[in-house]
């Protein structure tokens, strides 16, 4: 064999051993990101129902106080009227 063959023989070699290795590398990393998407749609989906009845219960108090904001207004807006003297 000469030269040439022997290090092209050792090159194919390695070039086989690294692909061994990415490819390991590879699943390691799917396996990974799985994991990770897997946690955090848990942990998301646990934080919309942790937050979704304190949500309903805030819109609710948002639109009793709106509700409460507009009689208020017109009670004194009619009030206003009646206390002023009559027109002319």
């Amino acid at each position: 064999m000469t030269n040439l063959e022997r290090q092209m023989k050792a090159l194919q070699k390695h070039l086989k051993t690294l692909k061994t290795q990415a490819n390991r590398a590879q699943g390691e990393a799917r396996r990974r990101m799985k994991r990770i998407e897997r946690r955090t749609r848990v942990e998301v989906e646990r934080a919309m129902r942790r937050a979704e009845p304190r949500v309903r219960q805030a819109v609710a108090q948002a639109a009793l106080l709106s509700r409460s904001l507009k009689v208020g207004v017109r009670a004194g807006a009619a009030a206003y009227r009646a206390g002023r003297a009559p027109k002319r």
